[in-house]
């Protein structure tokens, strides 16, 4: 089968791409791997910023919906020390610019905006390869396989896209984050959710510690656990045994507050390790023939709250670049990269506002 642009990857910048291509009435289909849109949980918050994430939902004409999936209040931000004194807290007036919203709530919005049929869900890519003069073919894992005019790569850090561009792979980037959630926090847990507040709250790092959490829905405190060790002193800990592995990790906080490290001991799912990669410092390839990347495939870094919202904006971008160069798809991923390798490069340095972190945007 042959489709003109082909996106592999149904996560939030290649939505956007197929959001603002079915705008300008240029066919495209979405490849992704996962069996449904529930076929997995979608992570937590995402603060979505007025420079670059709210940019791309305009150019996708959907902000009427984003504006009706934020979290009124979870703009705040708390900074605490290990032992739970407060050193900035800042409240939500509405003028931050980076209001918050549930990842599953965006992805569903970006759905729901296109045709029934454009995203192909079951389809995990085996393999690409160039076939010449800008074609590529993808072989999906049941065998099957497409052609495309144009390729992109939307597929998240391990893209099987990339390859077609350069050797870059990610690298462990030193620091993983276990994840936690309490629920009804402020009625079973009220001193941490009073320590975490109305939206988020940091302990910044502290001999390589660091405790990050935000405030969803229904009083549920979502908590990463950030410890910057090598992947064999995670790969000791069993994290097949929760209670076990919540003890270890547990251990590593002795003499914080009690209401931070409840965060860890009181979770209510079974923890879940996550490592951070990274692609080299400054990545960026020379120019293909009909194959592009977009998000964590182009530029992944540690997390630093601009992932999402770069996926977003580079998804919007490409869009645009391809709608304003109709008979030159080449003109337009010139374009395209030549403004993303510098924005996804300054971005790599970004932080939260008041303070350093390394907030996943998972």
């Amino acid at each position: 089968m042959y489709t003109p642009v082909t996106v592999i990857g149904a996560g939030l910048g290649g939505l956007t791409l197929a959001r603002v291509l079915h705008l300008h009435k240029i066919p495209v289909t979405v490849y992704e791997a996962e069996s449904s849109p529930s076929a997995r949980a979608q992570g937590g918050l995402l603060d979505i910023h007025d420079h670059n994430g709210q940019l791309a939902l305009k150019a996708a004409g959907l902000m009427d919906e984003f504006h009706s999936i934020v979290l009124d209040g979870h703009q705040a931000m708390r900074v605490l020390d290990p032992d739970g004194t407060v050193l900035f807290d800042q409240a939500d007036d509405g003028t931050g610019g980076r209001p918050e919203v549930q990842r599953g709530e965006l992805r569903r919005i970006l759905l729901d905006s296109l045709p029934a049929g454009t995203v192909r869900w079951g389809h995990k890519v085996a393999g690409t390869r160039s076939l010449g003069d800008g074609l590529h073919e993808v072989t999906f894992a049941d065998g099957g396989t497409v052609v495309t005019g144009l390729l992109v790569g939307a597929d998240g850090a391990w893209s099987r896209v990339r390859p077609l561009l350069t050797t870059a792979t990610p690298e462990y980037a030193g620091t993983s984050v276990v994840e936690t959630y309490l629920f009804e926090a402020d009625t079973r847990y009220p001193a941490a959710a009073e320590a975490v507040g109305g939206g988020s709250m940091i302990v910044p790092w502290h001999g390589g510690r660091e405790i990050f959490a935000h405030r969803e829905s229904a009083g549920t405190l979502y908590a990463y656990i950030g410890l910057s060790e090598p992947q064999d002193w995670f790969a000791a800990i069993d994290f097949t045994d929760a209670a076990a592995a919540t003890a270890r990790i547990a251990r590593e906080f002795d003499g914080w507050a009690p209401e931070l490290r409840s965060l860890i001991t009181e979770g209510d799912t079974v923890p879940v390790l996550r490592p951070f990669y990274a692609l080299p410092t400054g990545h960026r390839w020379e120019r293909v023939a009909g194959v592009t990347l977009l998000g964590d495939a182009a530029h992944l870094t540690p997390p630093n709250g601009e992932g999402a919202n770069l996926a977003l904006l580079d998804g919007a971008e490409l869009g645009r670049a391809l709608a304003a160069h109709p008979d030159d798809t080449e003109a337009a991923l010139t374009e395209y990269e030549q403004a993303m390798f510098p924005r996804s490069g300054e971005a790599a340095g970004a932080t939260e506002p008041a303070l350093t972190t390394t907030r996943p945007t998972l």
